[in-house]
């Protein structure tokens, strides 16, 4: 406002129309007309109260571009939120990945210990039920052997008695072999 009456008062203090030739003030001076033109169309500006509506106009702009100012630095400050708490997530899911993936490590290599543990304690088991087979192979052939020995011994004694007794003496035999049963029954 204070600029536009300053050019109307530079306008009409330090005009061109000072410079003509012949009286400024008739109507036959284009410059006096002009002069006369320019100011009924400024107070014609000031009775529609146009300088009133034209700083409305820009203080309404400059207030729609303050809030969008605003606005915009609202956003702002939201997405720069948004990210901090974006960023500290990924830092607790980094985190928390790596706590995962200790964890899993920490349970594989116990789980190794504990599969070489089994295969230790599963060999010692083969082994000590293999020895055990072989300890009863072993016993079994020598108790084979030993019977076959026997079998043999029998034989051959059968063979011996057999050749050296006579039917007497093998009736005796059996007679004191009866004799010997009855005592230990009764």
């Amino acid at each position: 406002m204070r600029n536009i009456i300053a050019l109307v008062l530079t306008a009409g203090v330090a005009s061109p129309a000072l410079a003509a030739s012949g009286p400024f003030f008739s109507l036959s001076n284009t410059n006096f007309v002009v002069l006369i033109a320019f100011l009924l169309f400024i107070g014609v500006l000031f009775y529609f109260k146009v300088p009133g509506i034209l700083g409305g106009m820009l203080d309404k702009r400059a207030d729609g571009i303050k809030s969008e100012l605003d606005e915009a630095r609202a956003l702002r400050e939201e997405a720069q939120t948004l990210l901090a708490s974006y960023e500290r997530k990924q830092k607790e899911v980094r985190e928390q990945s790596e706590r995962i993936i200790a964890t899993a490590r920490d349970e594989a290599n116990i789980a190794a210990d504990k599969a070489r543990e089994d295969l230790k304690k599963s060999i010692a088991r083969r082994l000590a039920a293999a020895e055990d087979q072989i300890a009863s192979a072993e016993a079994a052939a020598i108790r084979d052997v030993r019977d076959q020995a026997i079998a043999i011994a029998v034989a051959a004694a059968k063979d011996v008695i057999a050749k050296q007794m006579t039917a007497a003496d093998g009736n005796k035999l059996i007679d004191d072999a009866i004799a010997q049963v009855g005592e230990k029954l009764h």
